[in-house]
């Protein structure tokens, strides 16, 4: 299938703008590499520490060169549920490795934090800066010149994202990214949001709701609905850096752990040791950035993802911007709908046929580059992103792989690119005079979507929740909650205020939320437009809108608008915030160097520097 123009378009003009940063990026990416394996290099002492806690065999195998050495980088904690079955992951890892013929190290574990655990709370404020923090975390882990090729296990927000940026840091290995995959299905997440709505409006109580959430989230594996984490295992997927078909299979099953014995041995033939040398430096091109993107705006993925794709994308030498997502969303279909933006989960996704038969759809429609190397090219499932059109199985306790379903098993969840949900994506950029900002439209209603209402100032989440509170919200209006960007105070997620929105929307009112912070995610039928840049700290216009200001949302003509006299706006003084109660307390005092060289939200948000790749 010939490609879609605007795939075609769009690909051309991020080669283009990245081609002098591209570059120089695959030069560092050559000088890294050096002489292989790099080990080689290191003096006696430095490769005696280095094999000193191993058993005999893999010392002298290591000493002489002999086998090559596979990193293992670990996001496991046992407070997290997507990631506690990740303790068990380095002993399936190291025995693989074992039969395998090479050698499998623990090269350091990274920290994972849950937004659902300090949703609302002062730590989520650390909540995007520790991406930055994981990757430097993976850069640490693998300093020391020992490896030839890594496996990175992570599942949640901000986990894979750190670790593919300090993997890109490492471009000159190999990587493979192996997933825990999500718990079981439980409560359904829709009466789990109803329980939420009624536990904000008094009808319910705090048993009530913490049973529910219980209910919901109740075993090890991943969260069902296709938040930040789902997104992450869909964008690994479509990238070329999981193995086909593993991204949705429950933890602690059978084929699980086949998988990850699979993905152990496929490492060892990726290294250069091998033959088959395949650094993810060069697997992560133009292309699959742009491949990244499509996934996104097709199952109607996070909207975190338009910070987080910008910063992975620049770690290899790859500019993009807001624009690419927009463009790209006008003629990608949305296939998929699964909570916040349905009521099914992604193990229903996954069963009515997943990431296999939406690839493939996506391919036959020519909205995908086929043609990108992956970490399976050359095996029996094929080359490029074909090779994910087949679906993992378990055969006489092996992993293995088959042909897809050519159709879907329920087209309630799932569907054709002939046949979408809609024939644009779920990610949407809105342009204005209040500035640049990121609006989820698939999972608000068509009805919901254009709001004009005067602006009720907020400057923190917990002042909008005291006015819901005293009823004094029980009107059309529009909730501007600024200073919530990442130089001022992190970029947390606003999650606590999705409650109370639906509960006024579903009374008739308008309403809407517009923010220099984040609302992805979980994000759900409330139009909001997040992620607004400049951020007020940095000059942008929220400084200056007032309440009673009328401010118009629209979010199918992308448009985001103060209807202010532009006179009368531009010589309004700016609001000066106090901030100081963001600066201490759940170790906000330990950022403030990140708060004050991060980057704009279109730039990635990051606190690199502005030429860290």
């Amino acid at each position: 299938m010939a490609l879609h123009d605007t795939l075609r378009r769009v690909t051309d003009r991020v080669i283009q703008r990245s081609a002098d940063s591209r570059a120089r990026y695959l030069q560092r990416l050559d000088a890294q590499k050096g002489q292989s394996p790099r080990r080689g290099a290191l003096g006696c002492g430095n490769l005696a520490h280095g094999f000193a806690g191993c058993a005999a065999d893999d010392k002298a195998a290591l000493a002489g060169n002999r086998k090559s050495n596979i990193a293992i980088v670990s996001a496991y904690n046992d407070m997290l549920s997507a990631h506690q079955p990740f303790e068990r992951f380095p002993a399936i890892i190291k025995k693989a490795a074992h039969e395998a013929g090479v050698v499998a190290q623990f090269a350091g574990g990274v920290p994972a934090m849950c937004d659902g655990v300090t949703q609302g709370r002062d730590g989520m404020e650390l909540s995007l800066f520790s991406r930055d923090v994981i990757a430097q975390a993976t850069a640490i882990a693998l300093s020391h010149d020992m490896f030839d090729a890594a496996l990175y296990l992570g599942i949640c927000d901000k986990i894979v994202p750190g670790l593919l940026i300090g993997a890109l840091s490492f471009g000159h290995l190999p990587a493979i990214f192996v997933p825990g995959g999500p718990m079981p299905s439980g409560l359904s997440n829709p009466e789990k949001a109803r329980i939420r709505q009624l536990y904000a409006e008094g009808k319910a109580t705090r048993d009530d709701l913490l049973e529910a959430e219980s209910k919901s989230y109740h075993s090890p594996g991943t969260c069902t609905f296709y938040g930040t984490a789902n997104s992450n295992q869909m964008l690994m997927e479509i990238m070329g850096l999981h193995l086909p078909g593993s991204s949705f299979i429950n933890p602690n099953t059978e084929l699980r752990d086949a998988l990850t014995v699979a993905a152990t041995q496929r490492a060892a033939q990726l290294t250069e040791q091998a033959g088959n040398y395949a650094p993810i430096g060069r697997l992560v091109d133009e292309r699959t950035i742009v491949n990244a993107i499509v996934g996104l705006l097709a199952t109607g993925g996070s909207t975190n993802h338009t910070l987080h794709l910008v910063a992975i994308a620049r770690a290899a030498g790859i500019h993009i911007d807001w624009q690419d997502f927009s463009d790209l969303s006008g003629a990608v279909p949305l296939l998929a709908r699964v909570y916040p933006n349905g009521v099914s989960d992604v193990n229903h996704f996954h069963a009515a046929g997943g990431l296999q038969f939406l690839i493939a759809s996506l391919l036959d429609a020519g909205l995908l580059h086929g043609d990108v190397a992956t970490v399976v090219d050359g095996t029996e499932q094929g080359s490029g992103l074909d090779a994910y059109r087949h679906e993992a199985w378990l055969k006489d306790g092996k992993a293995a792989w088959r042909a897809g379903t050519p159709t879907s098993a329920d087209t309630s969840i799932l569907r054709p690119a002939t046949d979408p949900f809609d024939p644009s994506g779920g990610i949407r950029l809105l342009t204005g005079n209040a500035g640049r900002a990121i609006i989820k439209v698939s999972a608000v209603k068509p009805q919901h979507r254009i709001v004009e209402a005067p602006a009720i100032v907020f400057e923190s989440q917990d002042e909008m929740l005291a006015a819901f509170k005293r009823g004094e919200l029980e009107r059309d209006f529009i909730a501007v909650v600024r200073f919530q960007g990442p130089a001022a105070n992190g970029m947390p997620e606003l999650h606590k205020l999705t409650p109370p929105l639906g509960v006024l929307q579903d009374k008739g009112f308008k309403v809407a939320l517009v923010t220099d912070g984040r609302m992805s995610g979980a994000s759900g039928k409330v139009p909001a437009a997040i992620h607004l840049t400049p951020e007020a700290l940095k000059g942008g216009s929220l400084a200056r809108i007032q309440t009673g200001d009328v401010v118009r949302l629209d979010g199918e003509a992308g448009t985001l608008d103060i209807l202010v006299d532009a006179a009368e706006f531009a010589a309004r003084p700016a609001a000066t915030p106090d901030l100081t109660a963001n600066t201490w307390g759940t170790g906000r005092n330990l950022f403030g160097a990140m708060r004050a060289h991060v980057t704009g939200a279109e730039d990635g948000a990051h606190s690199f520097g502005e030429d860290f790749a």
